[in-house]
């Protein structure tokens, strides 16, 4: 993809990554209400989530990056994620996705490069359903969801409290694999 000047690369996640992933994710923390974590994390803390999305398998990892130049590394523009929906063994052909865009990242169509090759990643698995849970309002989220073909199943109403209010949660739907 070239974004102006720019090369964007979609790989799996590495170690290496840690740093800004986590870094990524805390501005998330800190400024929205697009995830329900309120204390910032330290990378080793991050570690056990990084660690938990092999290069196969349902539970995966893809970020987008800069591709490095001659002066500088690329940059970590954003990453998307399938983990575990639930822990019960009955649900382990379903998956919950979400993605994370750097914040002067958005709106370049970065989410839908990593949604792209996330879901192309996973086509081999024996995946029966994706889930997301999309805090509102979040206009952007829902969009990008619904071009992958998400459906709006319901919302939890004041679910979850962050900033002194009460937020919901809609969740969306994904039929993955082979109709059967």
């Amino acid at each position: 993809m070239s974004s102006g000047s720019t090369e964007v690369q979609v790989r799996p996640g590495i170690e290496a990554d840690l740093a800004p992933l986590t870094a990524l994710y805390n501005h998330y923390v800190r400024e929205t209400a697009v995830t329900f974590d309120t204390v910032v994390f330290l990378p080793e803390e991050r570690r056990p989530w990084l660690l938990s999305h092999p290069k196969d398998g349902p539970h995966r990892l893809m970020v987008a990056q800069e591709r490095d130049s001659a002066s500088r590394p690329g940059r970590l523009l954003g990453y998307a994620t399938s983990s575990p929906f639930r822990a019960k063994p009955a649900y382990a052909t379903s998956v919950e996705v979400s993605v994370y865009c750097a914040p002067d990242a958005r709106g370049r169509g970065i989410g839908t490069l990593l949604y792209k090759a996330l879901f192309e990643a996973l086509a081999g698995e024996d995946l029966h359903r994706a889930y997301a849970g999309i805090a509102q309002p979040n206009e952007p989220s829902v969009r990008l969801h619904e071009r992958f073909g998400f459906r709006h199943v319901g919302t939890y109403a004041e679910v979850g409290r962050k900033f002194g209010r009460y937020w919901d949660v809609a969740w969306y739907e994904l039929p993955l694999g082979p109709r059967t």
